[in-house]
């Protein structure tokens, strides 16, 4: 069998009954699947004739609409793993989430979408190991921060180049806030205050034929960040009044972006957006190989103190503080202490080790500004002997590499894990290049600093990780070529990083 993205590209064109998108076609916004399962994925689309309309239904009907879906261990489909037909609602913008059902563990599969006499196009996907063994070795990838007017998407296409088997998307899948000055390509809109707002903004970004393309070719699991609401809200506080809004309008208002979120993204049902409020901590588990643990560090968290920038604050050491709420917060440790894989991965959103300026400043917008909640997640993962936990993590635009201690201010302190930090997909523009650790002197945990766009790229064995830093040198044209930039080593019994 061809590899998995030249049978996906190659069964796009081959079963479809027209090499031409017509006018009216309706799956402008491509396919996606995720939330891999050992007998079960989640298949994604969202019919859209006209994305951007200006009522968020992408030229749609005001009906519902039958969406057919099929599964198969080929791309050309000749048998079918799995199929059936799905309603695609007016009222969630005309998404539809279904969970494939009755697959076999470890296996590649192949899926599309029939809806309006028109076809989609064929994404491939796949299924974790069954639960107990380890599988082969695991090609995971993960990515953050697309801000649409900062530059092209080469890095997706790039990432999809690599045929990963699963990709990480750690937050700010959109921008909420637009226009950008010094914008590379054209926005679409100002600040998303409606559901309308939201939808078309998720709408814009999913016409990119490289986020298409990183679709097409595995599964993906996602957690949001602030941008798919707005920039540093903590919980129902703002990080400032623009626009104005009273408390009430705030909540209306992340309500409409976690709806909208949910009705672009491939999750469970179980995800969906409820109230003002969205169930996504959760546990990913690849079979004995890997658990992944998707944390939420948004909805729940306290307010920032000291504003929400680089301060010096005290306060952030207060015992009471929570970045993840106190029920999340106990789940994560239960699940810890379960020891269901080799490796412990938490996926998450904002810098986790800790990092100080010379002159003592930290940003209070990362659990920097929660170092209590820090503090008692490293002494609960030390206390329930977890051998080599590893945070990925996004939010930040540039690529890190550290290690973590148990006492930051101590250069003598044990390694009890690592962290990956994921630079931005085109947020930040091209970078500059620069590869020195900022503050270095003050954070020697801080092993590598690159300020590029890209991704990281991993291959998981029981044995160890190999986590590879990948840059693109320019997004303010398209087509730049990728490069390796960084490479560490993790292994189950050695916490902390070991340079490649």
């Amino acid at each position: 069998m061809l590899g998995g993205l030249a049978v996906a590209a190659a069964a796009v064109s081959a079963p479809l009954p027209r090499v031409r998108v017509p006018e009216r076609y309706p799956f402008h916004l491509g396919v996606a699947s995720g939330e891999p399962g050992s007998t079960t994925v989640v298949l994604w689309t969202r019919l859209a004739r006209d994305p951007l309309a200006p009522d968020g239904h992408g030229g749609m009907p005001d009906t519902d609409v039958a969406v057919e879906w099929q599964v198969s261990a080929t791309g050309s489909f000749a048998a079918l793993s799995a199929s059936g037909v799905e309603v695609a609602r007016h009222a969630d913008a005309h998404s539809v989430h279904v969970v494939a059902r009755g697959l076999r563990p470890d296996a590649e599969y192949f899926y599309r979408f029939r809806a309006l006499g028109e076809v989609s196009a064929v994404a491939r996907t796949r299924t974790a190991p069954a639960p107990g063994t380890l599988g082969p070795p695991l090609a995971m990838a993960f990515v953050s921060c697309a801000n649409w007017e900062s530059g092209y998407y080469t890095a997706y296409r790039r990432l999809a180049e690599e045929q990963p088997d699963l990709i990480l998307h750690l937050g700010d899948y959109i921008y909420e806030n637009a226009p950008v000055p010094g914008a590379v390509r054209r926005h679409e809109g100002d600040e998303a205050i409606t559901l309308a707002d939201y939808r078309r903004r998720y709408a814009q970004y999913k016409t990119d034929p490289d986020l298409q393309m990183a679709h097409l070719i595995a599964p993906w699991v996602v957690v949001p960040d602030d941008h798919e609401v707005e920039d540093n809200y903590a919980g129902l506080a703002r990080a400032d009044d623009y626009p104005h809004l009273t408390a009430g309008q705030f909540r209306a208002r992340r309500a409409m972006a976690y709806q909208a979120y949910y009705e672009n993204m491939p999750l469970r049902p179980a995800n969906a957006a409820h109230g003002a409020g969205m169930a996504l901590y959760r546990r990913i588990r690849w079979g004995r190989l890997a658990t992944f643990h998707m944390l939420d560090t948004r909805q729940f968290r306290d307010d920032q103190v000291c504003g929400d920038l680089i301060e010096v604050c005290p306060d952030a050491d207060q015992p009471g503080r929570t970045i993840t709420g106190a029920a999340q917060e106990r789940w994560l440790l239960d699940g810890l202490a379960q020891h269901l894989g080799v490796w412990d991965l938490l996926g998450q959103q904002v810098f986790f080790a800790g990092q100080r300026s010379a002159a003592g400043a930290g940003n209070m917008d990362d659990w920097e500004g929660y170092r209590a909640a820090r503090d008692r997640l490293q002494r609960g993962w030390v206390d329930r002997h977890v051998r080599n936990p590893v945070v990925l993590t996004g939010d930040v635009h540039q690529a890190w590499a550290n290690d973590l201690k148990a006492d930051y201010a101590d250069p003598d302190s044990a390694a009890i894990g690592a962290e990956l930090v994921c630079t931005s997909i085109s947020t930040g523009g091209d970078g500059t290049g620069s590869t020195l650790v900022p503050d270095a002197a003050v954070n020697p945990h801080l092993r590598f600093f690159s300020d590029r766009r890209g991704y990281v790229r991993t291959r998981i064995t029981a044995d160890r990780i190999q986590a590879d830093f990948r840059a693109v040198d320019q997004i303010s044209r398209p087509g730049a070529p990728v490069r390796p930039v960084g490479s560490f080593v993790l292994e189950p019994d050695h916490p902390g990083l070991i340079t490649a």
